[in-house]
């Protein structure tokens, strides 16, 4: 089902899919089953948590791994066009993840390549594997994924990670979902028409206050400065949400508090100590699921 597939977007994966991938990260132990296999990463975009748990998934499972950082420190800035630089890659390697800032980076990849490639972000559009940690993180420690009631707070035009978590939770079916955004960071309208088209029921909203006593699973982004195509507009929205202690304590009890990290300004630094905060618990369940991901794209049971 997994076994040499290319890994672009979570809308390629099914939830019953999804249920697989996850049930075996609870599973999964450190071992050499994949001993003698080579992951490459190639990411021409900064990255911390992503880079460093696919790496760290790949060694935990005996296997090893190469990689590139930036077109400066490859021959991409000799000229090398970024197909060529896939085919080596290819050669070298029996998995490739790739991080990309132009949309569609990884797909380019994927043609090129004969070996599964994994898209650890391109653009503002796909993030699979955050969302494959976010739901596994939701079903953890909420215990089920299915009929929640759920926030996306931030910006949700040009984070790639939100975007592919909301796709990803209306897989499973959601009992209400509140998008809460400055009118400019609302999602694109390609997400809306499938909110829409998945039967979502979904409410559009500036005012957090207002929702988040209804709210069983939180999940925040900072704003993508580095997506705005004009700076002025950055300067508009930047620090126009916060979440704050208080905020924090009209939430439910057994409410849970997501955010794919990095986190800058928009949680306060007191939110870190509080139970409902489960982002860098989010951050550990990134390794067994890529260790999941990488044994059944290489079929290693």
């Amino acid at each position: 089902m997994f076994k040499g597939r290319d890994v672009l977007s979570i809308l390629d994966f099914s939830a019953s899919e999804l249920e697989q991938l996850f049930k075996k990260a609870s599973a999964i132990k450190p071992g050499e089953k994949l001993r003698g296999k080579i992951l490459a990463t190639a990411f021409f975009e900064p990255s911390t948590r992503t880079r460093l748990s696919f790496e760290t998934a790949m060694l935990k499972l005996g296997g090893s791994v190469i990689g590139v950082g930036g077109e400066e420190a490859t021959s991409l800035a000799k000229g090398e066009n970024l197909a060529d630089t896939v085919r080596m890659l290819d050669s070298y390697a029996d998995v490739i993840v790739i991080r990309h800032p132009l949309e569609g980076a990884a797909k380019l990849a994927a043609e090129v390549a004969e070996v599964p490639v994994i898209n650890g972000g391109d653009g503002k559009q796909h993030h699979p594997t955050q969302a494959m940690v976010d739901l596994y993180t939701i079903k953890k420690e909420m215990g089920k994924i299915e009929n929640l009631t759920i926030a996306a707070v931030g910006d949700l035009r040009y984070g790639r990670a939100v975007t592919s978590f909301l796709y990803g939770i209306c897989k499973f079916g959601v009992e209400k979902l509140f998008l809460v955004s400055p009118p400019p960071l609302k999602p694109r309208e390609e997400v809306l028409d499938f909110l829409k088209a998945s039967g979502t029921e979904f409410e559009l909203t500036q005012d957090l206050d207002k929702v988040i006593g209804e709210i069983e699973v939180l999940y925040i982004t900072r704003i993508q400065k580095e997506r705005f195509p004009d700076p002025s507009e950055f300067e508009k929205v930047k620090g126009s949400y916060r979440l704050t202690s208080e905020l924090v304590e009209k939430m439910r009890e057994d409410a849970i508090i997501l955010h794919p990290l990095p986190k800058v300004d928009e949680i306060d630094l007191k939110v870190d100590e509080n139970k409902r905060a489960r982002y860098f618990q989010q951050a550990a369940y990134a390794v067994p699921v890529r260790m999941a991901l990488l044994s059944l794209l290489l079929g290693v049971e």
